[in-house]
C-alpha cells in the first residue's frame, strides 16, 4: 500500500502547491502547461494502448462498456458527488467539481493506476506507483492553480481506487491472467487518450460512462480465449 499512500499524499501536496500559488501564476503560463500536460497524458494512452493483443476485445469491451456507462450515466453520477463535496466544505470556488471530476479520472483511470495496484498488491511492486506519483504530482500543482480545491478532493478516490485495487489484487491473482491485465490496460490507455484530448481542449467527451469497459476487458478476453477468437 506504500505505492497507493505516496500517490495519494503526492496529489495532496502538489494540489497544495497550487492553490498556495493560483494567484502568482499567469494564466498563459497555467493554459500553456496544461495543453502540454494533455499531450504528456495523451503519448501515454499511446504508449499503452499497445499493450493490448486483440482489437476485438478493446471493440467489444469498449462498446458495452459505453452502452452500460450511458445507461447508468456515471459522469452525471460523479459530477453530482463533486457538487456534494462542494456543499459539505462550504466552498464556492470556481470549478470545484470539474477539478474534481478532471483529476479523478486523470489520477485513476489507465494503465499505471490499473497495472501498478495489481502490481502492489500480488508482488509487493510500487516502482510503477512510484512513477505514476511523481507525474500526478506535478499534473496537480497546474490543476489546482487552474481548477481549484477539487483536485485535492480527487487524493480520496484514488486512496479508495487504487488501494482497492491493491487489496483485492491477492485474491484476483489466481484469476488474472496476463492477456487480461494486457486488454484492461488497452482498454484504460484509450480512455486516457481522449482524457488528453479533453485536457488540450480538443474534445469534451464524457469518460466516465465508458469505465465499464474496464469490468469487460478480463471477461471478454476469456471469452474470445475460448472460442479461439483470442
Amino acid at each position: 500500500m506504500m505505492g497507493v499512500i505516496m500517490n495519494t499524499v503526492a496529489v495532496l501536496i502538489g494540489g497544495g502547491i497550487g492553490l498556495l500559488f493560483k494567484k502568482g501564476i499567469p494564466t498563459r503560463i497555467i493554459d500553456s502547461v496544461m495543453k502540454m500536460m494533455g499531450a504528456v497524458v495523451l503519448s501515454m494512452g499511446i504508449t499503452g494502448i499497445f499493450k493490448g493483443e486483440n482489437s476485438l476485445v478493446l471493440l467489444v469491451s469498449i462498446v458495452l462498456g459505453t452502452i452500460v456507462g450511458e445507461l447508468v450515466d456515471i459522469d452525471t453520477r460523479v459530477t453530482k458527488l463533486g457538487k456534494r463535496i462542494e456543499t459539505k466544505i462550504g466552498t464556492g470556488a470556481d470549478g470545484f467539481t470539474q477539478g474534481f471530476v478532471t483529476a479523478t479520472l486523470l489520477f485513476c483511470i489507465g494503465a499505471m493506476a490499473i497495472v501498478g495496484s495489481i502490481q502492489a498488491g500480488m508482488r509487493g511492486d510500487n516502482s510503477t506507483l512510484f512513477a505514476k506519483s511523481v507525474l500526478d504530482g506535478v499534473s496537480s500543482v497546474m490543476l489546482a492553480a487552474t481548477l481549484g480545491a477539487g483536485v485535492l478532493a480527487s487524493a480520496a478516490c484514488i486512496l479508495i481506487f487504487e488501494g482497492g485495487i491493491a487489496m483485492l489484487a491477492g485474491f484476483l491473482a489466481p484469476v488474472l491472467t496476463s492477456a487480461m491485465i494486457a486488454e484492461m490496460t488497452c482498454v484504460g490507455s484509450l480512455m486516457i487518450i481522449v482524457l488528453g484530448m479533453n485536457v488540450m481542449g480538443i474534445t469534451d467527451y464524457k469518460v466516465a460512462n465508458c469505465l465499464p469497459a474496464l469490468l469487460f476487458a478480463p471477461f471478454i478476453t476469456e471469452l474470445f480465449s475460448h472460442i479461439g477468437m483470442g
